[in-house]
């Protein structure tokens, strides 16, 4: 059986407007709307688009899961307007500060690697779009090729590095 390929991508900063600080509130989470074109060209080419993103914030009692499932269900709304298709939304709910150290949170792999064996992901021919270093960290840990962008930064900017 013949693998897949994905490119694993960050939420906060390349989905949506990055805020500097944890989007909490709906009437904050802002699509980046000048990603549709370029995932949707990344979805024609064969690649399965899941989202990978620590929302620490849960953690800590800022917004609560059903918060964050609001803002999912919009992003895949959207997305879906486009024609695109979001596989997957894995989350960390955890943040070291609040409930110690976990495996799944970014830079840690695990969230990944879970995609990687779900969906028959091969790792070598996927990618893992983000705007920190964890992000290509993470990636990197499972095998992916880090794509580090600017927060807010066109996903159109980076398609030239996707075979």
């Amino acid at each position: 059986m013949e693998k897949n390929k994905a490119v694993f991508l960050d939420r906060d900063g390349v989905l949506n407007q990055e805020m500097g600080d944890y989007v909490c509130k709906m009437e904050d989470f802002h699509i980046l709307e000048h990603n549709f074109v370029p995932l949707k060209a990344l979805q024609d080419r064969g690649y399965l688009l899941i989202i990978i993103t620590n929302q620490g914030g849960t953690a800590k009692g800022w917004y609560t899961e059903e918060t964050l499932a609001e803002m999912h269900d919009a992003l895949r709304a959207a997305y879906t307007k486009h024609g695109i298709h979001i596989t997957e939304v894995y989350y960390c709910r955890h943040h070291p500060d609040y409930n110690g150290r976990c495996l799944c949170r970014k830079p840690n792999s695990l969230m990944l690697e879970k995609g990687v064996a779900r969906f028959n992901i091969d790792a070598s021919k996927s990618y893992f779009i983000g705007d920190r270093e964890r992000d290509i960290e993470a990636g990197e840990g499972a095998g992916l090729t880090g794509i580090l962008i600017d927060s807010n930064q066109p996903i159109g900017e980076v398609l030239h590095l996707i075979a």
